[in-house]
Formats: C-alpha cells, sequence, structure tokens
C-alpha cells in the first residue's frame, strides 16, 4: 500500500542547490585532523617509566656502558612504536563511520530524477530509496511502498522497523523492504551519524590501570633509587674513598635499582598475550588493552549479535489445538529440526509460511558463510521454519499467487490468493495478532480458541517474543485479495524471537564466577531485553530494568538499559566509571561506537558488527561469542600475575644490591662491588630471566577470584615479599663475602657470584605452579645467564673488564651452596599462597 501526501515536492533548482551547499556545506562528516606524528612520539615519552628508562640512558651512555644503553634505547623505541602504531589505529574510528555514508543518491532535480554523489545532497533534496539502500541522509518520508528499515546499526532494535509517511530516516541506516521518497532534513554533521561521530571523536582514550599503577611506580622507583644512591655517595666519600670512585658507583647503584627491563617485560607479556587471544579468536587492536581485561569489574553486553545471534528465528508454532511445535537449528539454515514431527495441521501452517512472504533464503556462498535471507528477514525467518517442517519454496511453483495486499503500517497484514492444481483458490493472511484476533476480526472462530490465543500472544509478547497469527480458507471461485479477509481459519501463531546463543549463559556464569558484574545495554523493546537477561542468567529471577531516558538515576544495580540512544549509552558507562568500576563495554553497531571508544576496554564484533565499531574499540572478537571475552580476561589477569611475579624478583635483587652496597662498607668490605660488577649483575638477571618471566602460564582458580580493585597499587601486598626477599639475598652474599675475606680468600668475586646465582635461583623460585605448562623459556634463560655469570668469573677477557678473579671448584660449590637459600625460601613461602 502506498501512502502519498497532499503534494509531493517537486524538488530542488540549480539556483537552491547552490545556495544550499554553500550555507550547509557538504553531506560529509567533519573529518577531524590527527595530531602529528612528532606529537604522537612526545606524549609517549612523557610516560614517567619512560622518563626513568630515558635517564638511565644518559647514565649509561655517561659510563660508556655501550650493552645497557642499546637494550635501553630498543626498549623506548618499541614502547614508542607500539603507543603510537595503535593510537593512530584507533582514530580511524570516525574514518569508518564516514564510511558508512550511501557513496550515491537518487534526487529529483530541475525537475527530473538524477543520481549523484551522496555528499552533494542538501537539506530539501527529495530522494528516492529502494531495498538494499543505504539512506544518504537523514530524510523525512513522504511517500512510502511497504517500507522497513534495518536501524540495528544505529538503535540496537533486533528488527526491521516498519516506516511510513510522516516518520523520519537516519544516515546510515539500510532499506529492508520496500521503496520510498523522503526530503532531506539533516546533513553531514547534523545528521544522526554526524552527531554519533562527534561523540566517538569527543572519547579520548583513557589509560588503562595498568598504565597508571606503571606510572605510579616509576615515580616512586626513580626517586627511591636516586636517594640511596646518594646515600651511597656520602658515605663513601665521607669514609674517604675518592669521590670520582664513589660517584660511579652510584650512577650504577642507580641504574641497577631501577628495574629497567620492565617496560621490556611489560610489552613483551602484552605481544604474547595479544598473540595467544588472536589464536582464540579475540584480536588486539591495543597493546594495553590486553592487561586492562584483567581488570574489569563490570562487563556491559550488548544484546543483538552478543549474548543472541543477531538473526531472527521461529522459536515454535503454536497449533489451534493449543500444541506446539519446537524448532531448533541456526540462523536461516532450514536443515534444522522440528519437535515433535509435524502432522496435518502443522504442515498447513509451515505451507502458509511459505505461501504469505515475498522473501527467499539462499545457501552459503563466496561471501556468506551460512545461509543467509534475501529480502526480509522476518519473513526470511517463517521460510526456514516451514524447512524444518519440510515444506520448502517450491510449493510456490505449485500454487501460484494470483493476487495479494502487501503488508503495511495501517492494517498490519499481508494476503495472498494462489490457485490449487484442482482449479479452487487458497486465501493466507498474516498479521499481527491483535488485529486478526479481534472480535470484528477476518477470523471465523469460537470465544474459547480466540480468549486462549489472545491470552497466549499477550503472554508471549510480554516475555520479548514477536508473534504472527496465520490464517486460511479454501475458495471454489477465485477471489479478489482484498475482499477475501473473512471467515478465516486460524492456522495458528507463529513465534518469532532473536534466539539465545547456545555458549552465552555459560560465558554468563563464567562471569559471575569470576567476580564480573554484567549489565546489559541495548537499544531493544524493555521487555525483550528483561526476558534475554533472564533467560542467560543475568540475574536471579527477574531483572531490574531502565529505560535509556531514565539512565542518569537509574539504580545503581540496575541490570538491564533498554531503549538506550548512543548518547545515553556514554551516560551509563561514565556512571559506572565514576562509581570505580573498571567497564568493558561490547558492542557491533555505529551506536555502540562512543560508549566502546569511552569504556577502560571496548569489544566489538568481527562478523557480524560494523567497521565504525571494530575501530572504535580495543578488542575485535573474531568469532562473536562472548565467551571468548572469558578468555581474554583470564589472559589479562596471567599477565598483570606475571607482572607482579617479575616485579618481586626485579625489585628484590635490586634492594638486595643497595643494602649490600650500604652495609657492606661498615663490615669491612670498603667497595664491596665495583661499577661494572653491578652493571653486569643487572643485566643478565633484569635482562633474560626477567622477561621470560612474563611468559608464566596462568595458575589453577584464576578465573574463579574477584577481580582486583581498581585503586590496588601494583605492589599491594608485595612489600612484605620483596622485603624478605632481598634481605636474604644481601645476608647471604654478605655472609659468603665476610667469611672468604676473613680467610684471605677472593671476597668480592664471591660477593659478586652469589649475588648473581641468588637472584637467578629466585626466578625460579617465583615460577607460577600448576599452570598446566611448563614455560622452557624461563629455564633457557636462567641457564644461559648462569653461564654468562660463570664466564664472568673465568674468562680473563670478562675478568680484566669486571675485575673479578677465578673461584675453585670448592668456592663455586660453596657459592652456589650459599646462593639457593633465599631461592628456597622463596619456594616454601609462595608455594600455598594464593597467586604464586
Amino acid at each position: 500500500m502506498t501512502t502519498t501526501p497532499t503534494t509531493v515536492p517537486a524538488g530542488l533548482d540549480a539556483a537552491e542547490v547552490a545556495t544550499l551547499q554553500h550555507r550547509h556545506g557538504r553531506n560529509e562528516l567533519p573529518a577531524v585532523k590527527p595530531p602529528s606524528v612528532a606529537a604522537r612520539v612526545a606524549a609517549q615519552l612523557r610516560d614517567p617509566l619512560i622518563i626513568v628508562l630515558l635517564a638511565a640512558m644518559v647514565v649509561t651512555a655517561v659510563l660508556r656502558d655501550v650493552s645497557d644503553l642499546v637494550v635501553i634505547m630498543l626498549v623506548v623505541v618499541l614502547n614508542t612504536t607500539v603507543g603510537v602504531v595503535q593510537e593512530i589505529r584507533a582514530d580511524r574510528a570516525v574514518a569508518a563511520l564516514r564510511r558508512m555514508a550511501a557513496p550515491f543518491a537518487r534526487v529529483r532535480r530541475d525537475g527530473a530524477e538524477t543520481t549523484i554523489p551522496s555528499a552533494e545532497l542538501v537539506p530539501g533534496d527529495v530522494v528516492r530509496i529502494e531495498a538494499g539502500d543505504i539512506v544518504p541522509a537523514d530524510l523525512h518520508v513522504v511517500e512510502a511502498v511497504r517500507l522497513s528499515v534495518d536501524e540495528a546499526a544505529l538503535t540496537g532494535e533486533s528488527m526491521p522497523v516498519t516506516k511510513a509517511a510522516g516518520d523520519d530516516l537516519s544516515a546510515g541506516t539500510v532499506t529492508a523492504t520496500g521503496r520510498a521518497v523522503g526530503v532531506v532534513s539533516r546533513i553531514g554533521a547534523d545528521s544522526a551519524l554526524g552527531r554519533i561521530a562527534a561523540l566517538v571523536s569527543g572519547q579520548p582514550r583513557r589509560a588503562t590501570p595498568l598504565q597508571h599503577r606503571l606510572a605510579g611506580l616509576g615515580k616512586v622507583l626513580a626517586a627511591v633509587a636516586v636517594a640511596l644512591s646518594g646515600v651511597v655517595l656520602v658515605v663513601g666519600v665521607a669514609r674517604g674513598e675518592p669521590f670520582g670512585e664513589m660517584l660511579l658507583a652510584a650512577v650504577s647503584l642507580t641504574v641497577a635499582a631501577v628495574p629497567e627491563s620492565l617496560p621490556a617485560v611489560v610489552t613483551l607479556a602484552l605481544a604474547l598475550g595479544a598473540h595467544r587471544m588472536a589464536r582464540q579468536a579475540a584480536i588486539v587492536r591495543r597493546l594495553p588493552a590486553v592487561e586492562t581485561l584483567g581488570s574489569v569489574t563490570v562487563l556491559a553486553t550488548d544484546k543483538t549479535g552478543t549474548l543472541t545471534e543477531g538473526v531472527m528465528s521461529v522459536d515454535r508454532l503454536l497449533l489451534p489445538d493449543r500444541t506446539a511445535v519446537t524448532l531448533t537449528g541456526r540462523g536461516y539454515d532450514p536443515g534444522g529440526t522440528a519437535e515433535p514431527a509435524p502432522g496435518p495441521d502443522a504442515r498447513r501452517l509451515a505451507e502458509a509460511l511459505v505461501l504469505c512472504t515475498d522473501a527467499g533464503l539462499a545457501p552459503p556462498d563466496a561471501d556468506h558463510a551460512a545461509w543467509y535471507p534475501v529480502g526480509d528477514p522476518m519473513e526470511a525467518a517463517l521460510l526456514t521454519a516451514a524447512g524444518r517442517c519440510g515444506v520448502g519454496l517450491d510449493l510456490r511453483g505449485s500454487l501460484p499467487r494470483v493476487d495479494e495486499v502487501p503488508f503495511d503500517a495501517d492494517r498490519r497484514r499481508m494476503t495472498t490468493v494462489h490457485r490449487r492444481p484442482g482449479g479452487d483458490y487458497l486465501v493466507v493472511c498474516k498479521g499481527a495478532p491483535d488485529v486478526l484476533l479481534a472480535q470484528d476480526g477476518p477470523l471465523r472462530i469460537g470465544e474459547a480458541d480466540r480468549q486462549w490465543a489472545v491470552a497466549v500472544a499477550a503472554e508471549l509478547s510480554a516475555a520479548g517474543y514477536r508473534l504472527l497469527a496465520v490464517a486460511g480458507r479454501r475458495s471454489a471461485e477465485r477471489p479478489a485479495a482484498a475482499d477475501a479477509e473473512h471467515d478465516l481459519d486460524l492456522l495458528g501463531l507463529a513465534v518469532l524471537a532473536d534466539p539465545v546463543r547456545q555458549e552465552a549463559a555459560a560465558a554468563v556464569t563464567a562471569f559471575h564466577d569470576a567476580g564480573i558484574e554484567l549489565v546489559l545495554i541495548t537499544g531493544d523493546h524493555p521487555a525483550t531485553a528483561a526476558a534475554i537477561a533472564e533467560r542467560v542468567g543475568l540475574a536471579d529471577g527477574r531483572p531490574r530494568v531502565a529505560t535509556g531516558d531514565e539512565a542518569a538515576t537509574a539504580d545503581r544495580h540496575t541490570v538491564v538499559y533498554a531503549r538506550t540512544s548512543p548518547e545515553q549509552k556514554l551516560t551509563i558507562i561514565r556512571r559506572l566509571q565514576h562509581d570505580g568500576a573498571v567497564v568493558a563495554m561490547t558492542g557491533d553497531g555505529v551506536n555502540d561506537a562512543p560508549a566502546l571508544r569511552r569504556a577502560d576496554i571496548g569489544v566489538a564484533m568481527g562478523r557480524g558488527g560494523t567497521e565504525a565499531a571494530r575501530q572504535a574499540a580495543d578488542l575485535v572478537l573474531a568469532d562473536d561469542n562472548l565467551a571468548t571475552v572469558g578468555r581474554a580476561v583470564r589472559e589479562g589477569r596471567r599477565i598483570y600475575a606475571n607482572i607482579r611475579r617479575f616485579l618481586v624478583y626485579a625489585l628484590s635483587g635490586g634492594a638486595a644490591e643497595v643494602l649490600i652496597m650500604l652495609a657492606g662498607p661498615w663490615l669491612g668490605l670498603a667497595v664491596p662491588l665495583l661499577p661494572a660488577q653491578i652493571l653486569w649483575i643487572n643485566m643478565i638477571t633484569h635482562g633474560l630471566p626477567g622477561v621470560a618471566l612474563g611468559g608464566e602460564p596462568a595458575t589453577p582458580g584464576l578465573m574463579r577470584r574477584p577481580p582486583r580493585h581498581p585503586d590496588e597499587a601494583i605492589l599491594g601486598g608485595l612489600i612484605g615479599r620483596i622485603a624478605l626477599t632481598g634481605t636474604l639475598i644481601t645476608v647471604m652474599a654478605l655472609g659468603a663475602a665476610l667469611w672468604t675475606h676473613e680467610r684471605g680468600g677472593p671476597w668480592q668475586s664471591v660477593l659478586f657470584a652469589v649475588l648473581g646465582l641468588a637472584q637467578l635461583g629466585v626466578a625460579l623460585a617465583l615460577r607460577a605452579r600448576g599452570g598446566g605448562h611448563r614455560n622452557w623459556g624461563l629455564d633457557l634463560a636462567v641457564a644461559l645467564s648462569l653461564a654468562l655469570q660463570l664466564g664472568a668469573l673465568w674468562l680473563p677477557p670478562l675478568q680484566d673488564l669486571l675485575g673479578t678473579e677465578s673461584l675453585t671448584l670448592p668456592q663455586l660449590a660453596g657459592c652456589l651452596a650459599v646462593a639457593a637459600v633465599p631461592g628456597l625460601v622463596t619456594f616454601v613461602t609462595t608455594r600455598f599462597r594464593r597467586g604464586s
């Protein structure tokens, strides 16, 4: 049915177009000039930990320590490059929105229809759209024929929305069925796409929890290292040591005390984690986001395509005799099952579904991995249901359509007439239950049956389902479709839904076990959203629901937000973050892009999502599976645990070196370690073994613990372990040196040997337990470092460089025995500690 206004606009003339283009500009989303590469690099170099590394570079350059200088430079370059590249990729979100605009539009100008680039549209242009077209600008509909529009990308609505004359269409949506004529109302930045683009570009990237923690740690470590090194310098000079030598020792100690390999450890751990996540269908777009997943306290999930499959499906067929035929299968594949086996009544209903539809189904091909709809997705779902009942599209050939009254928004039903092989005719009608089941409706039905059907339809609608009533009758004469809608028999009800993903409920349970709160944010109807939330277990019983208009004032324990706009989604995310939550947000539509950008970790769907959502996100799910987020959270927690493991190792060794330099002179060891020896130990311990610790496997039970508090310091709970281990290393090393000194032996070389070997032993003692596989990289790293440490004692070139002396085998055996003590104590004290 066509809805026609009193006057259809004739279109603009050339002069009007020129004036309007001058006034409003082009129908394009504004391009935001990105920061220059130099500005991005400068921003990266302002990170506190990078500043510590830059200071260490200066120190190593002064000391002519080329090896350390090169390593630190590589770390700085790697961190800066990764950060800049990820920023540039993230800024493509607005560019993806720009590409969503239709490239061409059919307009009426100067009395004739023509096709122009959509960028040249102006307000007032008369535009014609047809099925499959992208709406090129915001339009006010003046004429519509069976028009429905897929608004999922902008609103999250799971089904196409019927439109009529007088309604508005948004730029970037897709015409699902029918055709229309509309007048351009808004273009460019003023359009629906433009407003969302402004929201996306206005959301700066938030620093991740790890970046906050490392920034604070870098400042503290730098200050402490400089202060303690200053004390060493003052004490040494006060004891009469040459100022130059003590200055060199103090600077060397500064380098040793600061774990300059921490950025390398973090970067490598994140990169390895990103690689492992990619193998599990989670593609990381921003490297720090890997760890952020481990900090997540709230997961704000979309409904369509995330908790549900994102397709229309007939859940069951309800027959007039009160029986139900349950249908199962994947997507639009008609090869699913029907339980119980369809009888004559169910087949009649399935035949009606095939005949009273215009859509089609297509099998997988080069562009589609599964069956897909041709035409209206809801009608395609009806065809899929018929196929699962054993009725195929070939029925249309044997019962050709001879007349029809198409569906429209006013009548809310569709009627078709078909010629049967025997020469008589079949009338089929489908439509909204309240229309067909009305007292004055087209059905001949008993009151008891009517009341049953009305009650069932109301109950299922309240539970979030969409229903269609289907009726039909035979006629000996060929009736006109418009006159045939009377005395119809109810054939049944088709119950439609966007089916819940098979793995969704298990994924929700896993998140709850991990102490992560889930919130559903969708543009769909409140009843539909609440039903899905209840079905997957987001809440015990009926969940607390609020609409988007209530987002700013809703209770903190609201589980479902429905009918939300992009701005309201942002409000919800901001409120959660203001309450101290670390928020992960999943989404697939353009309407989700601003919230994905604002969230601490944005997660987009890779297969069913829009490019705008993917570009705004930090993580893309190649399989569109919420359970993959759970695996990514586990990986983030593992990485954070390994970073803390490295800090225990590196800081306890650094603390031991500082304590030895402070206590040694008071015990009669004038200069316990030479600058070159300090740097050597620092290189072999903080280098390969430290980086290898970042690859330790996850410990059992990692996903059965609550997430750490967002304000928790990265060293929270570790200070005691660091102090204990550092003290043990100090006592063992100084004890061995003093014992050797009293006997006139090479005490400095013994101190040097025990200090290095003890730290390697601690590295092995700190490894994860029960992680399912062994990190052989750590074993190899410790073995190489051990070889280097022994070479420093026995190889003449290294002896000359480091000022060491050869140790006898008994002396070396004694060093090994003493050096093993800190590792053994660490192993015993951490074995049963949670998270060791």
